[in-house]
């Protein structure tokens, strides 16, 4: 199964998380289908916060793929904020 899910990156302490479609099977930082934005929570002043690719989004969702749900609770927060 597809699952649409946040991928960690950063260094010690400073979390910041890719929003990927990948297998269910595949481990959290692993390989991936395809990139579909990016997650700061430690954005400061100007920095993004937080960037989804809204057509590929709905591309992969529309095949099947499955939110968790952290990434459900973001891409509600990307439409309040459109």
């Amino acid at each position: 199964m597809v699952v649409i899910r946040l991928a960690r990156g950063g260094a010690k302490k400073r979390p910041f998380y890719h929003i990927v479609a990948t297998d269910s099977r595949n481990p959290r930082d692993g390989s991936y289908l395809e990139r579909l934005g990016f997650y700061n929570p430690i954005a400061t002043g100007g920095e993004v916060r937080l960037q989804l690719d809204q057509v590929r989004l709905a591309y992969w969702l529309g095949v099947g793929a499955q939110p968790s749900s952290r990434v459900s609770d973001l891409m509600l927060d990307a439409k309040v904020a459109a």
